[in-house]
């Protein structure tokens, strides 16, 4: 028989229930930190051993080598898209940014093209074959995720004209770029370097490079003024003339380097992208997520978070916190804590063209470099021109992208000669942006905590002035003084002196140049600052698993 429970024990039963489903909805939906304030929620897991903030290429790289060496990440980004200031854009996303959110007119589309069809970068960089970008995808197997091809020519300009940049026998044999008898100078110089052996002494022909400056050496082949400015600046990229007078085996490595990368490809030395260079991002914040980081897009940052000593903590999105040890970000999520300065600012004209570059043999994709020698500037003019054979824009359309450091107060004319060099142009769209670095590197050993800072500031408002600012910098502390200084002190300078802050690792912005060699010694500087250790591009990974685990 059954046996029936009488009124009070289901009435009992019923009660339980309820005080059960009571404690349920009281629980919290969430984990619990001793370290989260009360009203706040944890962002994602909560706790993660680096934070990194904005999806840019060089903090793509850092998430992706930081997840592959054991790191857990977590990568957040106040945009929709990856590749903050070096993404790829389509014909409205880029007519928007530079007009205000105003999407293009339907006339717009019938002369260029369709969304679909572009692929634009905001900051476009060639990758040189055999440099530091390309042994990073290859150390990390990135490269299985994108498709590259090589660029057609590389050119510098000299009075006037664009010349292609020779790099082997032949092409110095039948480049115009120089005479008879400078042709056969720049030969021997060229087989000297491609002999060069740094460990091999024999090689070196009695030269030690490690205290010979690049000037000794170009006057030991008698090279021309004008065939050092474009070895110098065309081919070992650099950025200025002050290498002349400094150990020289930098420089012939990097010349060795791009004389390498010609003869992977035979073209020139530089590979791109299909489709832009904002697969890049993508392709390492894959890496990153393959190894169990987190990615949060359209996630504002409001606030990172700072202990009574300076040091960076956590970050705060709405009521959302995440904690963490190492903090990792472009310049704009850091400026609001006084932790960057500007150095200067970069102009960059985006131009569409339905033509090649004139003086070219009419190639699809290719980079001229002005040497700043040239125009009596300080810095180096870049041009990039890429089109349809890279899949960024529509067949027959052609984008070429000027750029150089601002170094007057008329921006756009100092572009004149690069924009000159273009032909017709169907439109264009110009930008000045400034160019910021961090004040400290990140480390607690060179850095001033905040509370010093703020201390200092407000000796400032009354009177005080910090003095010997060099031994206070060196000691990681200040130095105060009671007593009106004779000479002021700006309170910028104050600032200066203490805004470092531990653990907070802040990337350059990207400068002015066509290439990603800079780009790629901030992301090894970083790494090495963060980690403690070298990064080793030499040693493949071939022990990382790819995607299915294996």
């Amino acid at each position: 028989m059954a046996d029936f429970k009488g009124d009070d024990e289901v009435a009992a039963a019923a009660d339980a229930v309820a005080d059960v489903k009571l404690e349920e909805e009281k629980a919290p939906e969430f984990p619990q930190f001793p370290w989260l304030p009360p009203g706040k929620k944890p962002l994602a897991d909560g706790e993660y051993d680096c934070i990194v903030m904005g999806t840019g290429l060089k903090e793509c790289v850092l998430s992706g080598l930081l997840a592959t060496a054991g790191k857990k990440v977590l990568h957040v980004d106040r945009n929709s898209y990856y590749g903050a200031d070096s993404a790829s854009l389509n014909l409205s996303n880029l007519f928007a940014k530079f007009n205000n959110g105003k999407q293009p007119e339907q006339r717009i589309f019938d002369v260029l093209g369709q969304n679909r069809d572009y692929n634009v970068d905001l900051i476009p960089k060639c990758i040189m074959a055999c440099g530091k970008l390309v042994k990073m995808l290859i150390h990390t197997k990135v490269t299985r995720y994108l498709e590259f091809r090589s660029l057609d020519a590389s050119y510098v300009y000299r009075n006037g004209k664009i010349y292609k940049v020779p790099a082997t026998k032949m092409e110095v044999v039948s480049n115009g770029l120089l005479g008879l008898f400078e042709k056969r100078r720049m030969i021997n110089f060229l087989m000297y370097l491609q002999s060069y052996d740094e460990k091999k002494p024999e090689t070196h022909k009695g030269r030690d490079l490690t205290r010979m400056t690049m000037r000794q050496l170009y006057d030991e082949y008698g090279l021309e003024k004008g065939t050092r400015e474009f070895v110098g600046h065309a081919m070992a990229l650099q950025l200025n003339d002050d290498y002349m007078d400094q150990p020289a085996l930098s420089t012939v490595k990097a010349i060795i380097m791009y004389c390498y990368s010609v003869d992977r490809y035979g073209k020139s030395p530089y590979v791109y992208p299909m489709y832009g260079l904002g697969g890049l991002p993508e392709g390492f914040s894959r890496l990153c997520a393959i190894h169990g980081g987190t990615f949060m897009l359209n996630r504002s940052v409001d606030e990172v978070l700072f202990d009574n000593e300076g040091k960076a903590w956590g970050i705060r999105g709405d009521d959302e916190i995440a904690k963490a040890k190492i903090f990792i970000g472009d310049p704009s999520y850091f400026q609001p804590y006084q932790k960057c300065r500007e150095i200067g600012k970069v102009v960059r004209s985006i131009c569409f063209l339905n033509h090649p570059i004139p003086n070219t043999n009419d190639v699809d994709s290719l980079q001229i470099i002005i040497p700043s020698t040239q125009l009596n500037r300080k810095n180096d003019i870049y041009v990039v021109l890429i089109s349809n054979s890279h899949q960024v824009t529509a067949a027959g359309k052609y984008v070429a992208i000027c750029s150089t450091v601002v170094e007057t107060s008329e921006p756009m004319r100092e572009l004149a000669p690069a924009l000159g060099l273009l032909g017709t142009i169907m439109t264009r769209f110009d930008d000045v942006v400034p160019l910021y670095e961090p004040l400290a590197d990140g480390r607690a050993d060179q850095c001033i905590n905040q509370i010093a800072a703020a201390r200092l500031r407000n000796c400032y408002h009354h009177g005080l002035h910090a003095i010997d600012a060099t031994s206070a910098r060196r000691r990681g502390g200040v130095v105060l003084t009671d007593r009106f200084s004779h000479g002021r002190v700006a309170e910028n300078s104050l600032v200066d002196l203490c805004t470092g802050a531990d653990n907070c690792y802040i990337s350059k912005s990207f400068d002015a140049t066509s290439h990603f060699e800079t780009t790629s010694l901030d992301v090894i500087d970083m790494y090495e600052r963060i980690t403690g250790e070298k990064l080793d591009l030499d040693k493949m990974a071939d022990s990382a698993p790819d995607e299915d685990g294996y």
